[in-house]
């Protein structure tokens, strides 16, 4: 149930960012969510897309440093405290959130908030048992 999250290293200068998203539209890519972090030298571009393959083919292709990671998608209801009803149970077990970001859904009724666990497939087990929704990525890639 886990869904692969494309990284794309990018040089922190202005155009490479639009390079990025430039060759996936090119590409016919969609991009599902996406994060960007920084730093003084580089960015990271985090990307939840509907080809994962296709797109770390083509990126790579052209001169792209791309990695694949494994993420974790939950679906809570778009209400205050959704958040923190998943930060609550992964905090008991242990389990640490080395990054997150997250989208409404288009019903607008429901956020997916993507994690990236230090543990994710006790994650998926422990969020599984307290009945939250992991939306493997074969969906997630369609919304």
């Amino acid at each position: 149930m886990k869904v692969e999250q494309i990284s794309v290293f990018l040089e922190n200068k202005p155009g490479t960012l639009e390079d990025a998203t430039r060759v996936l539209k090119e590409a016919n890519i969609n991009i599902r969510t996406l994060s960007v972090a920084e730093t003084v030298d580089f960015g990271i571009l985090r990307l939840i897309v509907n080809d994962v393959e296709k797109a770390n083919k083509v990126l790579k292709d052209n001169g792209f440093r791309v990695s694949k990671t494994p993420v974790v998608a939950v679906e809570v209801p778009d209400t205050p405290g959704g958040l923190h009803s998943i930060m609550e149970v992964v905090s008991k077990e242990g389990i640490n959130v080395e990054y997150l970001y997250a989208f409404v859904e288009k019903s607008g009724q429901n956020a997916v908030i993507i994690f990236r666990f230090d543990n994710p497939e006790k994650a998926i087990d422990v969020l599984t048992k307290k009945n939250f929704t992991v939306i493997p990525g074969s969906k997630l890639y369609e919304f």
